[in-house]
């Protein structure tokens, strides 16, 4: 299903359409502050199977992210974080970075790999944040790639819906998304380490 929701004021009906089919074990693509992404209810074990297979990935071994709505939640999802940590994520977020953190015992096991760190997001993208919001819990991210050797990432929703229509239940249209990936900032040592440049500039 493709479903157009408009990306600067978010009709309550379909993100409450959206929600329903998350948390009844759906699989979404949909627009964040950067690209597009795959996304499911963090709690749906089934629903974060087939991700992985879409994506061929091993959740055990895979560096994967969830979005939150606010500092707050991330908080839950994540070991106590410290003063320098908090100011940085106050300071950049909602924006267009992953920060890599300790993950909390409060995340499902499937999500947890090796090293106990988790990728997190708060977009700056009012679909993306009602959705989490609604929800009452984050969802997972994995960046939607493309096998074009121009353009790495899917930009055109209508695109997108063509590719991959039998493989997820909802692919919203949030308008043209963008050719650059988040920022990622590996934060889990306590040292700040960018691991990927991408959009934005982080604000030490």
């Amino acid at each position: 299903m493709l479903l157009s929701i408009n990306p600067d004021n978010p009709n309550d009906r379909k993100i409450n359409q959206v929600v329903d089919q998350l948390k009844s074990g759906s699989v979404i693509i949909y627009p964040t502050d950067t690209i597009y992404g795959l996304g499911c209810d963090i709690f749906q074990k089934k629903a974060i199977e087939r991700i992985c297979r879409i994506r061929e990935l091993n959740p055990r071994k895979a560096n994967l992210t969830i979005i939150c709505q606010s500092i707050s939640q991330l908080a839950e999802y994540t070991q106590q974080l410290n003063n320098r940590t908090f100011k940085l994520l106050k300071r950049n977020l909602p924006g267009p970075f992953t920060f890599i953190l300790k993950s909390s015992k409060k995340l499902p096991k499937m999500l947890d790999n090796r090293r106990s760190t988790l990728g997190i997001r708060i977009p700056d993208n009012k679909i993306a944040l009602e959705i989490v919001e609604r929800l009452g819990n984050p969802i997972l991210s994995i960046s939607l790639k493309s096998d074009d050797m121009i353009a790495e990432y899917f930009t055109d929703p209508y695109e997108i819906h063509e590719d991959f229509e039998k493989l997820v239940d909802i692919v919203i249209d949030g308008g043209v998304g963008g050719h650059q990936p988040s920022t990622v900032v590996d934060l889990s040592n306590n040292d700040i380490e960018i691991i990927r440049a991408g959009k934005g500039e982080l604000i030490e």
